[in-house]
């Protein structure tokens, strides 16, 4: 069962896929298009899912899922990553990489290599108050109030001096 985003708990599972670039307006409309009908339809074992998601930024796709209702199954978690692989290949997007870093320069949102991260924190071109994206959230509540937060306050800090 789709709902709005918003509608979920804070409770809510979230999976974060971080977008290589910012998706153009074409692509941002074919994505939520395609991500309501899926979620829609989303079930694990013929169990509707009740399920929600939101494209911040024009640089994320993030599902949220109400798990106490009905958690996800394998096969149902598989079928959403397939959905965010035809993605990658329809755009040409990176979504699935998970050894990358999005962190703000200003108002613009750099996706790079965490290799990268690492040489420009040993330089301070980030530092402690840069503002970074904990893509690790787990659930709708970290999601609101610790995903976009300055690098001390998240996993980043470790590479930052």
């Amino acid at each position: 069962m789709f709902v709005p985003f918003s509608a979920l708990p804070e409770h809510a599972r979230v999976w974060i896929y971080p977008s290589s670039r910012p998706f153009t307006s074409e692509e941002k409309t074919a994505i939520a298009s395609r991500m309501e009908e899926f979620l829609s339809q989303w079930s694990t074992h013929g169990t509707p899912l009740k399920t929600g998601f939101a494209l911040p930024y024009d640089h994320f796709i993030v599902i949220g899922l109400d798990e106490a209702i009905q958690g996800a199954s394998g096969c149902s978690i598989d079928a959403s990553v397939r959905l965010i692989q035809t993605f990658e290949q329809e755009f040409d997007l990176t979504l699935l990489d998970k050894m990358n870093v999005c962190y703000r320069q200003g108002e613009e949102i750099i996706y790079t290599p965490l290799k990268a991260f690492r040489k420009l924190a040993k330089t301070a071109a980030v530092n402690q108050e840069t503002i970074v994206f904990n893509n690790l959230v787990v659930n709708k509540g970290e999601y609101e109030n610790l995903w976009e937060v300055p690098a001390y306050n998240s996993w980043h800090a470790r590479f930052i001096k």
